[in-house]
């Protein structure tokens, strides 16, 4: 009898002893992973928001249905770009000067995605005379300033001529214009937004407010529509077959219809930006090398004790 209770009190000591050891291992643990998120914090923070987007965007539904994590995310955010654009225009666009307050206005929404990266794609899109060789419906377009442009385009079995005007334009984001002709006017802005190092989506809104009553009336516009929808398509091709060639965009900027940044004030901006982002890359190449040299010193001393 003896020898038993003396066996029990072993075993709920040791019980005591491992409950005990257990729980410190799990303080022990739950504070290491504390300090391990809160240094983490910042690193997934942003992975975090794009994620949270994803699924706010409907990507949660694709990746459960199989589909690449980072493809849905990419998915998400374009349509995120797609709808925030769309709102900023018509917001820009309410209560100017388009027509009347019972002008029927039709809206025309199309967008592209281009396997080139952001500025490759803009540069080629401030090149307007180049259109007329690669699309159908624009015939020819002349440039008298940096801010005035006549186009003659096709529209259906019709030929239609439009006097634009830039008011907003910033390299590499949007070009917001408005252009008047004979049987109408219209307001556009075409922005770009990178969706990964070599994607780009383009998104182009117009209004047209037609004169007339054949424009009024008729389905001129839809045939436009569905040009523009096809010219865009062109610009792509075009865009992407000259990839390799090098073409120097106009650089400038313009706001309320004025030229506030020149184009040779532009290629300096970004003469001066490329320089600041190689000088961080070299910074961050010197602290690499330090942590490599520290880490020798130590792998060193280590070696000196083993022996």
């Amino acid at each position: 009898m003896a020898v038993a209770a003396h066996q029990r009190q072993d075993q709920e000591e040791r019980g005591s002893g491992l409950d005990q050891l257990k729980d410190e291992l799990a303080s022990y643990l739950s504070a290491q992973a504390q300090e391990w998120m809160g240094k983490a914090g910042d690193k997934v923070a942003d992975l975090t928001d794009q994620l949270s987007d994803t699924v706010e965007g409907g990507g949660l539904s694709r990746i459960l249905a199989g589909e690449s994590p980072v493809k849905a995310l990419v998915s998400a955010k374009a349509k995120s770009v797609k709808d925030k654009v769309i709102g900023k225009v018509k917001e820009a666009f309410t209560g100017g000067g388009g027509g009347g307050g019972n002008t029927k206005v039709t809206n025309i929404v199309e967008t592209l995605d281009v396997g080139l990266p952001v500025r490759t794609v803009y540069d080629h899109w401030t090149q307007i005379k180049d259109f007329s060789g690669f699309t159908k419906g624009v015939r020819s377009v002349s440039q008298s300033d940096e801010t005035a442009s006549d186009w003659k385009v096709k529209v259906g079995p019709s030929a239609r001529s439009w006097h634009a005007t830039v008011q907003e334009q910033v390299p590499d984001d949007r070009i917001v214009w408005t252009s008047n002709g004979s049987k109408g006017s219209t307001r556009g802005a075409v922005s770009f937004h990178e969706l990964a190092p070599n994607l780009t989506r383009i998104v182009l809104v117009v209004e047209y407010y037609p004169s007339g009553f054949f424009e009024k009336t008729g389905n001129l516009w839809r045939a436009q529509g569905r040009r523009l929808r096809l010219d865009l398509k062109h610009f792509g091709r075009h865009v992407t077959l000259s990839a390799d060639e090098e073409i120097e965009g106009w650089r400038g900027e313009i706001h309320d219809g004025e030229v506030v940044r020149s184009h040779e004030e532009g290629l300096e901006d970004d003469e001066t930006e490329n320089e600041e982002d190689e000088d961080e890359d070299e910074d961050r190449g010197d602290e690499d090398d330090g942590e490599e040299d520290e880490y020798d010193e130590y792998e060193d001393e280590y070696e000196d004790a083993a022996r």
